[in-house]
């Protein structure tokens, strides 16, 4: 098989000759730009300064050697504009807090304070207030929040709608050589066309605008979702029919070239339980989530793509319901969150895209034989009858040993029956 047979095999819920593996397809599925470094030191691949192509969470871009080797079977198609509103191009040199050289795109501005935290800016503009912070010791930005003082009485929808706008002629062509570009390696093309998260609390601090208006102090928001439950309504309505109009010229662009379309991000599990009630999820998500499926489904071949991370197993049929083809990251340390279970009961309607080892415990502080041992066991259960793309439960961090993670690439070549390496 090809790599996009062996994706769209497994997305068909059909066995494959072997688990397909993503690394980079989307923003949740990633590799730190320290652990890309690492791992091409280990395969003696040309010593060069990896690309930060998801700065939010100093994400790499997996070059097309690197890729080879450990067998992708996915590309990717982002947004041409990362979290802070900056595109990825006109690249240039950047030393991280760790010691470590890398590329960033050009408008990846930055201050430090007296402590040496590191402050970066929407759409690189250093005359507004910085919109996220990476502590000295840190390896990832976290959002600062910008609220303004909010009138209760009076919140007006169109501030937490800002973001969110018809698509542009520049973005259609972007999306269109984009898809072209990648079409044609054989594959699975995975596309975040972006402007379909409702809710996501990643985005709701609105890292990508300079003067943000509305909701934005993330606790206010998960408030809101009961307090302003109709304002937050109004939000996806509007978002979502935004959406749907931004997918209907999309799709007139890149046709079915695409084969999975990554939806949302919004997580609705803690490690031990839910963010909200099931009538929550139920009437104030499914609505517009059902719509958005609905729409690709009738008149598109891609399969759509949930994040959640937490223990949302009592939250998996109703996301089937939603018409979500595919579930990540499947953290499976999570509450109710067994391995054997979850394909009992979900396998035949959703893939588990993630779940192939624990980055919480496991791989980065297990030894190279308990990650072998998780991996090869979390195969033989995700993989039976189809359904399953091998991916870490969330991005891989910067912590992480090259020999564990040498150990995990092994544990998966070992069961699709390939050689270790070296």
């Amino acid at each position: 098989m090809t790599s996009k047979e062996r994706v769209l095999t497994s997305l068909n819920h059909r066995s494959s000759d072997k688990i397909p593996l993503d690394f980079g397809a989307t923003p949740v599925t990633g590799i730190h730009v320290l652990a890309i470094e690492n791992l091409r030191k280990y395969f003696g691949l040309p010593n060069m300064p990896v690309k930060v192509n998801e700065p939010y969470q100093m994400l790499g871009e997996i070059e097309d050697d690197l890729a080879s080797i450990l067998g992708i079977n996915t590309v990717s198609v982002p947004p041409r504009k990362t979290m802070f509103g900056f595109p990825n191009e006109n690249w240039k040199e950047f030393k991280t807090p760790w010691g470590q050289d890398v590329l960033v795109p050009g408008d990846f501005n930055v201050t430090y304070d007296q402590q040496d935290d590191i402050f970066i800016y929407p759409e690189g503009d250093m005359s507004v207030a910085p919109s996220a912070k990476m502590p000295k010791n840190g390896y990832f930005f976290d959002a600062l929040i910008r609220q303004e003082p909010i009138d209760h009485e009076n919140l007006k929808l169109e501030d937490n709608l800002e973001e969110f706008s018809y698509i542009s002629d520049e973005d259609l062509q972007y999306f269109n050589k984009a898809v072209r570009k990648v079409s044609g390696l054989e594959k699975a093309v995975v596309a975040n066309f972006g402007g379909t998260a409702l809710g996501d609390i990643a985005l709701v601090p609105a890292t990508n605008l300079k003067h943000p208006k509305g909701i934005r102090d993330v606790s206010e928001w998960y408030m809101a979702t009961l307090m302003h439950t109709d304002y937050v309504a109004g939000i996806f309505e509007k978002q979502t029919s935004i959406a749907i109009s931004n997918l209907e010229k999309i799709y007139e662009t890149v046709g079915n070239k695409v084969d999975a379309v990554f939806i949302c991000g919004t997580d609705f599990g803690t490690q031990t339980s839910q963010f909200c009630s099931e009538e929550t999820l139920l009437t104030l998500y499914g609505p517009f989530y059902k719509e958005i499926n609905e729409w690709i489904h009738n008149h598109t071949s891609w399969k759509t793509f949930k994040h959640s991370c937490g223990a949302v197993e009592p939250f998996m049929k109703h996301f089937i319901d939603f018409g979500f083809d595919i579930i990540n990251p499947v953290q499976v340390s999570a509450t109710g969150m067994d391995p054997e279970q979850l394909k009992l009961n979900y396998g035949k309607d959703l893939v588990f895209w993630g779940g192939g080892v624990d980055t919480q415990k496991i791989l980065p502080f297990g030894t190279p034989k308990d990650v072998e041992q998780q991996v090869l066991n979390h195969c033989e259960i995700f993989s039976k009858d189809g359904g399953f793309v091998f991916n870490t439960v969330h991005n891989v961090q910067s912590n992480v040993s090259v020999e564990n993670l040498v150990a995990m690439l092994n544990a998966l070549k070992r069961f699709n029956g390939e050689t270790d390496f070296f």
